[in-house]
């Protein structure tokens, strides 16, 4: 089977290019966890975030905390999403494990293929609960559900006929949720947009938008969408984005996503994502966002959180992942190439 790169390289080359050159490395420092909250959220929240005492958030003209701005995540690029499971229960490096961390780091920079982290993390996973970091186990339909998924990440997979045969991801439509939330290996942007009634969520990789409307009813249930249908409303400072009514037609996680446990995991229209944006500092918002759906998940939800540091200066940069993306065609062309000639095939 043609590799990957050959079949998928048209897509973004000269975008990430722009992207390596123009953005820079900043250095960060572990803080304790901000005192507000439940002991819950405190354990959860014993991150890489340096909370302003008794900070209070600008407010919009209107009267709602103010998280506008663009929040890029790509100081997580070097943050699995599962823990190494050497380190076991502990959430974050001590002082001589990141101390080695950023020796390593000294002259590195970027390369072709990726972007790189603009600041090194104490935090080793982005799962937080379970404790250890892990992606809970599938319960028995999850893993039937997993067998039958297709993608051309799908290891072992080289028949490829007809649209059915990839993921939504492989056709541009969606990264899909959780995913969107989460890190790739570049166009890491996140912009937030406020007006009356509504919070807009601008996401660079794969060019969604996620419209947030506050405090309006959900809609019917039997209305189903690939990024869910999101409702919030204010906990005092603290933004919650409640979502429901996803199609299932996407997936818990990303091959794109570093540190995934696999490149397919299913998800299920039963799938109920609860996110916490807080601004506990001019320069940051604390990000909490719990994932259910019992159907597929053994222990029922897991947590991912993280710091989202500001930085208007990131330039956001236009994803056209359909321009010049031939790798659908090249799939099927090649793989019944190779079902029809196996003597070529054997030459791969």
């Amino acid at each position: 089977m043609i590799r990957r790169i050959l079949a998928l390289g048209v897509i973004g080359i000269a975008m990430v290019s722009a992207q390596n050159a123009g953005r820079g490395g900043r250095g960060g420092a572990p803080a304790p966890p901000p005192e507000p909250g439940t002991a819950k959220e405190r354990q959860l929240w014993a991150y890489d975030v340096k909370a302003a005492p008794n900070y209070v958030p600008p407010k919009t003209p209107w009267g709602d905390p103010d998280l506008q701005g663009i929040w890029p995540i790509n100081h997580l690029i070097a943050v699995p999403l599962t823990r190494p499971k050497q380190y076991g229960d502990r959430l974050y490096r001590t002082d001589q494990e990141f101390a080695a961390l950023t020796a390593r780091a000294r002259g590195t920079g970027p390369v072709p293929d990726r972007d790189y982290p603009d600041r090194l993390m104490h935090q080793l996973s982005l799962i937080v609960d379970p404790k250890d970091g892990q992606f809970p186990e599938l319960t028995e339909y999850g893993k039937k559900l997993q067998a039958e998924m297709k993608s051309s990440y799908k290891p072992g997979q080289t028949v490829f006929d007809a649209i059915e045969d990839f993921s939504a991801w492989d056709r541009c439509i969606t990264r899909g949720m959780p995913v969107s939330m989460e890190p790739r290996n570049y166009n890491n942007g996140i912009r937030i947009m406020q007006s009356p009634g509504y919070v807009m969520i601008l996401v660079e990789m794969a060019h969604e938008v996620r419209v947030v409307p506050i405090g309006m009813p959900p809609l019917p249930s039997e209305i189903k969408e690939y990024l869910g249908e999101s409702r919030g409303h204010w906990e005092g400072n603290t933004l919650v984005v409640e979502t429901n009514n996803f199609n299932g037609l996407v997936g818990h996680t990303s091959a794109g996503v570093p540190g995934s446990p696999g490149p397919l995991q299913p998800e299920t229209p039963n799938m109920k994502i609860t996110e916490r944006f807080t601004r506990v500092a001019p320069d940051t918002i604390q990000f909490t966002m719990k994932v259910e759906d019992p159907t597929v998940l053994a222990t029922g939800s897991y947590t991912v959180a993280y710091p989202m540091y500001l930085d208007n200066k990131y330039e956001m940069y236009e994803y056209a992942c359909h321009e010049g993306n031939t790798a659908v065609r090249n799939y099927i062309e090649t793989s019944r190439y190779e079902r029809t000639h196996p003597k070529a095939a054997e030459k791969k």
